[in-house]
């Protein structure tokens, strides 16, 4: 019956890939064979203690764990999906990519005595602007699939002085200083916490959000994100 009603809904409002905009077949989900296939995933959930995303906070933040499905780069085909996600008004995008990352990582063990999911927050006004966190809708496809609850409200962003984009690893860091604060009772110490956010670029915003909730005690820290911007 479901695959029925989705057929239906399908030749009335067919599914395109988030790529390319070609039509969906009925067993694709976000992106087409030919656009997964050529996603340029970095392979890191192979190894995620020790990879080139991992050691972005080596010496910065105590982490045990970092992965990105994909090498993001500004203006490439990859990059349209994250655009439609947070600037196209098209939240299910973070959940179905989410969806896709967390089967990926699980296979390799990836989720293992991960305690609680915690998306990187957007200030209340900002949030509001947008109408949804992408990073929150991410977080809901791989809790969906690896059965990791979201604490969504651990975590609650104080400051924004203005978007990352554009800023220089110094100014990232200056900008995002101080910019989190763990909530009261947010009950975390001694858990292992998979920080959730869609594009990581100097790591500055996942430091600031790391050493904020280790200050609720001994919290470990892993980090999965969709997208790498390498170098």
């Amino acid at each position: 019956m479901i695959s029925f009603i989705s057929r239906i809904l399908d030749l009335i409002s067919p599914r395109t890939c988030v790529e390319c905009r070609r039509r969906l077949t009925e067993g694709e989900q976000v992106l087409c064979a030919s656009c997964n296939l050529h996603l340029p995933r970095t392979h890191y959930e192979d190894d995620a203690y020790d990879n080139e995303m991992a050691q972005l906070f080596w010496v910065r933040i105590p982490i045990e764990r970092a992965a990105a499905l994909f090498f993001y780069q500004a203006r490439s085909e990859a990059s349209r999906m994250i655009y439609a996600l947070k600037y196209g008004d098209h939240p299910e995008i973070g959940e179905q990519l989410g969806c896709l990352t967390a089967e990926e990582f699980q296979a390799k063990g990836f989720f293992k005595g991960i305690d609680c999911i915690v998306p990187v927050p957007l200030t209340k006004g900002r949030e509001r602007q947008r109408g949804y966190n992408q990073s929150l809708e991410i977080a809901k496809g791989v809790s969906q699939v690896c059965g990791v609850p979201i604490m969504k409200h651990a975590l609650k962003r104080v400051k924004f002085k203005d978007s990352q984009t554009h800023k220089n690893r110094l100014a990232r860091t200056e900008n995002v200083e101080d910019a989190f604060q763990l909530a009261e009772n947010a009950g975390l110490m001694g858990k292992h916490v998979l920080i959730i956010d869609d594009i990581v670029t100097t790591g500055a915003t996942i430091c600031a959000c790391g050493k904020a909730l280790q200050r609720d005690g001994r919290v470990h820290v892993s980090v999965l994100s969709l997208g790498w911007a390498k170098g």
